[in-house]
């Protein structure tokens, strides 16, 4: 049974003979193996051209910024996997990366849908009078506005005032990054709250004033995460806390369901 179109049968990534391997239609092993940074490798495999210096130092400050912040939820999915499933280091980390959505990490390609909107409707490169019309729009939607805000970053993240640095010393700060500082500014007027913009907001804006595809955006974040990952399963091999996540987890939430008379819960 034939399901959707069937008119595409090619692919532009990759082939291979007995002797050559090619990406993106260069040798893997003559031009690319020893002689491109994985960073390189990333954007060529995502965008089909090597980085310039500067497209390659801002997707490398990107992918180092959101790579670790501790504990979080997509860390405590894939150590506890493991702590249950020792032998799937693979599990795990599909575990962690699929905790991953609109809240924590995905956010970031929303936050690029949202600057792209408001330059589309930024007539006459108006920025704010765009910014005005899509945050107006989340307002009335009663939606959250994505790359805003942090529990722990409330005056400024750190890591985007960084990134913007980095964009704007390899002279690719652009309407993007513009686009996204005029939203920060409006967003007390018109949603009440004063919100600094997250990592997941300055991400897709440097990384889409630098050339990286919009619908690729998610990946940026979800390839730098499993690397972090992979650095937590390695240290709960060695020294687990799993099994301590899960106590804690426990031990932390009240039952309020039914029970008999005289039933009284055990420390757990």
């Amino acid at each position: 049974m034939k399901i959707g179109a069937q008119d595409r049968r090619s692919s532009a990534i990759s082939t291979s003979n007995a002797d050559t391997i090619l990406v993106r239609g260069r040798d893997l092993c003559e031009e690319l193996i020893g002689r491109v940074s994985f960073t390189d490798h990333v954007w060529l495999l995502v965008t089909g051209e090597l980085p310039s210096s500067a497209q390659r130092r801002v997707l490398d400050a990107a992918l180092v910024a959101i790579a670790e912040h501790g504990l979080v939820p997509s860390v405590q999915a894939s150590r506890l996997t493991l702590a249950a499933a020792p032998e799937a280091l693979q599990g795990a980390v599909a575990a962690g990366i699929l905790g991953c959505g609109s809240v924590i990490l995905g956010s970031a390609e929303a936050a690029g849908r949202l600057f792209d909107d408001v330059l589309r409707r930024s007539p006459g490169g108006d920025l704010e009078s765009g910014a005005r019309a899509v945050l107006e729009e989340l307002v009335v939607a009663r939606r959250a506005v994505p790359g805003y805000g942090h529990p722990l970053h409330k005056g400024y993240d750190p890591r985007s005032r960084r990134l913007f640095e980095v964009a704007a010393e390899s002279g690719l700060a652009g309407r993007h990054a513009e686009a996204s500082q005029v939203v920060e500014r409006l967003l007390p007027e018109i949603t009440g709250k004063a919100l600094a913009m997250n990592v997941s907001g300055a991400i897709p804006a440097v990384l889409l004033d630098a050339g990286y595809p919009l619908l690729a955006l998610k990946g940026a974040p979800l390839l730098a995460r499993t690397a972090s990952l992979i650095a937590h399963l390695l240290e709960e091999q060695q020294r687990p806390i799993g099994f301590v996540l899960s106590h804690a987890a426990a031990a932390a939430i009240d039952y309020d369901g039914k029970a008999p008379d005289g039933f009284v819960r055990s420390d757990q």
